[in-house]
């Protein structure tokens, strides 16, 4: 499972005009789900996510998660994340997950999240999204939770 997670001051999601998520302070995380995920995968990511030190204490390091901050995490399911770009001009996206399976895991990920983080909203899996943001920093990180008998 990929979570690529930015640091923002404001983010949204609409589909078809409506706004179907939004945040204030917090992450935007756009998430793939690869072939070989399992419960496993999205139980871990969820616990980096909430973990992950990218906000700034008193001295101005990347030493506070989200949950110190009271910021709030939008989940975004994208797919092309799990992309082979290794070769030519077009990305394979024979990595990623098969939808039934990309979006039961998703909604997994979801809800160990809310478990941990009071503030999550999300996008709105299969929809073509306007993910609109403010990156603060800017600070971006790739995190990569392998399948199963996989390196990372």
């Amino acid at each position: 499972m990929i979570g690529l997670l930015q640091r923002v001051s404001q983010a949204s999601v609409r589909v078809a005009g409506a706004v179907v998520g939004e945040i204030g302070t917090g992450l935007v995380v756009l998430v793939a789900v690869e072939r070989g995920d399992g419960p496993a995968q999205a139980q871990r990511l969820a616990e980096r996510l909430v973990a992950y030190r990218v906000f700034e204490d008193a001295t101005g390091r990347m030493n506070r998660d989200v949950r110190e901050t009271g910021g709030g995490l939008l989940l975004v399911p994208q797919f092309t994340l799990a992309a082979d770009t290794g070769k030519g001009n077009r990305p394979s996206l024979s990595g990623a997950a098969a939808p039934a399976a990309g979006e039961a895991l998703f909604d997994q990920l979801v809800q160990v999240v809310t478990g941990h983080c009071p503030r999550v909203a999300t996008g709105r899996f299969g929809a073509n999204m306007s993910v609109s943001l403010v990156n603060e920093g800017p600070v971006t990180f790739w995190l990569r939770v392998p399948p199963a008998g996989h390196d990372g």
